[in-house]
This record gives C-alpha cells, structure tokens and sequence, in this order.
C-alpha cells in the first residue's frame, strides 16, 4: 500500500525506522525488534540508506525482507548524493521488483560522503524526487526540520528549500526528531503559510544517554530542553530509571503531538524495540 492510501485513510497512523545492519549480531537484534514491533501493527517502517554510497543496497535488500518475510509496508530511504542517475534508476527497478511502491528520498548527509567516490549527479531532494515523479510507480516521501536543517541560513530558507521538493512531487514529509514540540507546531504555521499543505508526520527518539545527546547536537544541531538534559544527569548511573524517564517524556511529547493533531507517529527505534513498544502503547490507546 502506498503511504498517501494510508495517510489519507483519515486516522492516525504509526511507524518504525531502520537501519542496515553490518554485523550477524546486529542483524539479529534488528529482527528480533522487527518481530516484537510487528506485534503492533505498524502502518509501516522505513529503511535508512547511508549517504556515503558504500552500500546502498543493504536498504534494497532489507526493505525486501522485511515486506516479504514479515509482512511490513515498508518505505526504502534513498539517498542522492553519492549516486549517478543510473545507479538511482537501477536501485529502483530492484524495489519495484520487490514490489515496495514507497521511498523517502533524500540529499543525504555529507559529512557521511567523506572518503567516498564524488560522482553526484544531484544537488538536492527535490531532484530526486522530480525523477522518482516521472516513473509514477512510488508514493514519495521526503525529510524535514523543525528546527532547519543544519547547512540552513534561517528556518525560513530552509522552507523555501522544503517548497521546491514539495513542488517536485513530494507527497508528505517525516521530521527529523525534536524534543520541544513548540517547534514542530510553529514549523507548521511556517509550512502552512507558504503553501505546503501535505501531511507532515513528526518524529521522536527518546535519548538514552550524554553521548547520543552529544551526537545530536553537535551533528543535528538539535536542542535540547533543560528537562531531559537534567533528567540525563539525575539518571546517569541508573539504566532502567534512565529508561523510564526517557519514555515517559517521549510519551508525553506523543500525547500531546497527537491530541493537537499530527497525522501520527515516527518513531527512531536503532534497531532496538522496548522503547518503542513502551511509548507506542502509552499513547495507542487514547487515539
């Protein structure tokens, strides 16, 4: 099912993100987390596609796995930085193959793209998906911040940059994670005003400790509110407590994010489930 059919259906829809593995054991902490989220009832998951070009079809592989093995609508990332035209194409007829009718097309990060071949034939998302369009064979998807991207002069350029991939076809957007979900509805007053009017699903991660919170700030350039990073200091030596605290915030910015409403969920998982599952039955039973 193409990911429109789902958001159009007129109700609130949830999902889980990816990545490749690259080890035995991390393949099989993804699948033992695939199973446990499958129990849900995702209205489908994404598979992420590193930006530097080394692998792209891990993604292809494992989107095809995870629809034909488990039964997962599932949404391939697909990257353009790193890739020929040809190669785009060529990745494509592997996913309609498959029978996978969605992608989440991408720039890609490029400080990923460090040490790898520079062969782009793509500037930006929004020519990648101009191409995807044409095809006709893919519900196309693409990425958003809340906060602007980092390379972003001002969150106002950045929509601009947002409206030119939208004009090119895009059919609804994920955000990139936030903590603060003021950000996530002025960024809709934002999107709204200059005339982006396609579903935008926000994104959430509940942190786990000082360094994926020194990740996301320095890469992402993320903020992160006085709240969580004094809830990471209180529980820096406690685990479960840690955990608890991370979920029950997370399942307050979900309530709350839904109750105002956002079209769903997105939910970056890193290959693990319990917080998901944790978070996703705090909030599926008042939707």
């Amino acid at each position: 099912m193409r990911i429109t059919e789902l958001l159009n259906a007129g109700r609130k829809i949830f999902s889980f993100e990816f990545y490749p593995p690259k080890t035995e054991e991390d393949a099989r902490r993804l699948f033992d987390s695939a199973r446990e989220l499958k129990a849900l009832n995702p209205d489908f998951v994404s598979v992420t596609n590193s930006s530097s070009g080394a692998t792209p079809y891990r993604t292809v592989a494992l989107s095809g796995v995870l629809k034909a093995e488990l039964g997962l609508e599932t949404v391939a990332h697909l990257t353009c930085v790193a890739h020929t035209r040809a190669e785009i194409n060529d990745i494509c007829l592997r996913l309609k193959a498959m029978g996978i009718k969605n992608i989440l097309a991408l720039r890609g990060d490029i400080h990923n793209h460090e040490g790898a071949p520079v062969k782009r034939e793509y500037n930006y998302a929004a020519q990648l998906v101009a191409d995807l369009k044409k095809s006709g064979d893919f519900s196309i998807g693409g990425a958003c911040y809340p906060e602007k991207h980092p390379e972003a002069e001002t969150l106002d350029a950045d929509i601009d940059r947002l409206k030119e991939k939208v004009d090119a076809g895009a059919e609804y957007l994920i955000t990139q994670l936030f903590f603060a979900n003021d950000f996530y509805f002025r960024f809709l007053d934002k999107t709204a005003a200059a005339g982006i009017n396609i579903p935008i699903l926000p994104g959430l991660m509940p942190l786990t400790g000082y360094k994926q919170l020194e990740n996301l700030t320095k890469l992402m350039k993320v903020s992160v509110p006085d709240v969580v990073r004094a809830g990471l200091e209180r529980w820096a030596g406690d685990k479960e407590n840690l955990f608890k605290f991370s979920v029950d915030y997370a399942s307050v910015q979900a309530r709350e994010l839904l109750e105002k409403g956002a079209p769903g969920l997105h939910l970056y998982t890193l290959n693990r489930s319990r917080a998901a599952i944790d978070i996703l039955k705090n909030v599926k039973a008042r939707v």
